[in-house]
């Protein structure tokens, strides 16, 4: 992004994307934790102080597999019902997709993982599901895989059990391999693990933006545009 702070410090609408991201969540989330990179946690320390979140340091950029991991004293000392997981540079996704996520995830069957999908051409994950519909597989870019013409990916957000988290998470992560592009543990695969073994529930989002993930000077352009728009409606 080319900015003088970490890029969840850099801002969107003059504020910075943390801000946005727990702002959107606060409704529904008692606690948040950030997991930082070496070279942005002290400045983050210093945002999340004064509002009482805690930040924890991903020592070694190991995947998202990892970072989401490291959450797991704070979901054990606190043992929440559900916990939900997003990006720092989500800041697009819309209040309402957040509500229906708090919805389905608290239906009667309570399914071990909620997440809401969006389909986009070229895209950057692909969800490739079976006959029955279940998901069976996900397709990433970055690694390499082939690609289709138009997909089905996630924006960022999901939301599980704490047995999910705490049990299914942990065994997944003691045989998950590294990615063969990027050699990193990413996250996403659990995704198709978990939907052979326990209830994994999708929703389409509202809109194909809330997917846009702030990594360039031109998506944070685009966002802000978007946000405009929308505000001003």
């Amino acid at each position: 992004m080319g900015g003088s702070v970490p890029k969840p410090l850099i801002e969107i609408l003059g504020r910075p994307m943390l801000d946005l991201v727990v702002d959107l969540h606060r409704p529904f989330v008692d606690r948040v934790v950030v997991i930082a990179s070496p070279s942005g946690v002290a400045a983050i320390r210093a945002w999340a102080d004064p509002r009482g979140i805690a930040v924890v340091e991903q020592e070694s950029p190991t995947g998202m597999l990892d970072a989401v991991l490291l959450a797991a004293p704070a979901v054990a000392e606190r043992r929440p019902d559900r916990i939900w997981i997003t990006w720092a540079d989500q800041v697009a996704v819309l209040p309402r997709t957040v509500r229906q996520l708090a919805e389905v995830e608290t239906a009667p069957a309570e399914p071990a993982l909620v997440f809401p999908t969006v389909m986009r051409r070229h895209p950057y994950i692909h969800f490739a599901r079976d006959s029955g519909g279940r998901i069976s597989a996900v397709l990433h870019r970055r690694e390499g895989d082939v690609m289709p013409a138009e997909g089905e990916g996630d924006i960022g957000l999901f939301a599980m059990s704490r047995i999910a988290f705490e049990e299914d998470l942990a065994q997944y992560a003691a045989v998950a391999e590294s990615g063969h592009g990027t050699g990193e543990r990413n996250f996403l695969p659990f995704i198709p693990w978990l939907a052979q073994r326990k209830s994994v529930v999708t929703f389409p989002c509202n809109d194909p933006m809330e997917a846009v993930g702030v990594n360039t000077p031109e998506d944070r352009t685009a966002v802000e545009s978007w946000m405009r728009s929308r505000n001003s409606s």
